[in-house]
């Protein structure tokens, strides 16, 4: 006769088409009875209105009468409360990670995603000067600028070249300043273009920034990304499990309550976060007196709610406003003044907390000592 585990082994056939994967490792058969012949299997889906709703019962159906013995089979069919959706949506998303299929950034590139609750916080500002100050400091760079829609990072960058493919039709990045760059900005007619994309269409353009480019020998690869939580960021935790996200703010309590918002996703997507970017924490005028326009502590508040250092704090500087309209980044360009100097201190920092593939255990313990203060 037909025992339990038979017909949980048979149910691992059926896959949900949406999650991609069987039933049985989502939680979603609560309970499976067998009485002689006759076999009855509760079914949880995410909603009652499931457009997969025939497909699922039909197979579940299916699956459990091609075990020898069953004869009849009852499925009962129900809703998913929000905490079993929740920790049904946390098994996928784990297994989706585990299961990414390779991309054209190599293993032991550092991907880190630039990411901000919502617009204005300056976070493709944060990207070019960072991966600025990490090339000026060595580093082999190269930057993704993922905010599909709003790209803003050729400009930033001062190159309006455009994506080249070479004979095995991969896509080349334009090199600038060093660095190698991706964009939309550069396969659009021109800066004003729109571009009126939906949600599929992100993900593919993503995809094929992953998959497509020919990325050279990267340390780091940053990650300019859209403002929010939507499709890109979705797309890009499931395709780069490797990335760790970068959290920009500003000291205002409003923006640090909305970034919280893209840190949960970081969290519920499996995603590390490395730390905060404070942006915009003060002005110090010619005469030296400095005022926090935009209020102060929303970094310090953020940090303490994720459980993650503030890397870096980058004043108001006239010169990342020009910089940025210019193709002139601060960090390179005008590297002693407030905006430049705090770009490679950030540099300095997340070097440390995430440092390169190839700076071995050796490379670290040289620098270590190299760091201790003199004898006597």
């Amino acid at each position: 006769m037909p025992t339990r585990d038979d017909i949980l082994t048979a149910l691992k056939g059926v896959i949900d088409p949406e999650l991609g994967a069987d039933v049985v490792d989502l939680g979603m058969i609560r309970d499976v009875r067998v009485d002689g012949a006759a076999v009855e299997v509760d079914l949880a889906l995410t909603i009652a209105e499931c457009p997969q709703r025939g497909q699922l019962e039909g197979d579940t159906r299916r699956k459990t009468l091609a075990v020898p013995g069953v004869d009849t089979v009852t499925v009962h069919t129900t809703a998913m409360t929000g905490e079993q959706r929740s920790t049904l949506m946390e098994r996928a998303r784990l297994r989706a990670r585990e299961r990414a299929a390779p991309t054209a950034v190599s293993p032991t590139t550092r991907v880190l995603a630039v990411a901000s609750g919502k617009g204005g916080v300056g976070k493709s500002t944060t990207t070019v000067n960072l991966a600025a100050a990490l090339a000026a400091a060595g580093h082999r760079v190269g930057i993704l600028d993922a905010d599909i829609w709003g790209f803003s990072v050729p400009r930033m960058l001062g190159t309006s070249e455009r994506i080249a493919a070479n004979d095995d039709r991969q896509l080349l990045p334009v090199v600038a300043h060093g660095m190698e760059v991706v964009s939309t900005g550069l396969i659009t007619e021109s800066e004003e273009t729109a571009l009126m994309w939906r949600g599929l269409m992100l993900s593919k353009a993503l995809e094929q920034f992953l998959t497509q480019v020919k990325w050279g020998d990267l340390a780091y690869l940053i990650i300019d990304m859209p403002p929010g939580t939507g499709d890109v960021q979705m797309a890009l935790s499931r395709m780069l499990p490797q990335a760790e996200m970068l959290v920009v703010t500003t000291p205002q309590r409003t923006a640090q309550k909305v970034a919280v918002r893209v840190a949960d996703m970081a969290r519920r997507s499996f995603m590390p976060i490395v730390g905060v970017i404070e942006n915009m924490t003060s002005f110090v005028c010619d005469h030296g007196q400095t005022y926090t326009l935009f209020g102060e502590g929303g970094g310090d508040d953020l940090a303490g709610e994720l459980d993650v250092p503030v890397l870096g704090r980058i004043p108001l500087d006239t010169a990342l406003v020009s910089g940025g309209d210019d193709g002139r980044p601060a960090a390179l360009f005008d590297p002693t003044g407030p905006a430049g100097e705090a770009f490679h201190a950030l540099a300095a920092a997340i070097v440390a907390a995430v440092p390169p593939a190839d700076a071995t255990c050796g490379v670290r313990f040289d620098a270590l000592i190299a760091a201790l203060p003199p004898k006597g």
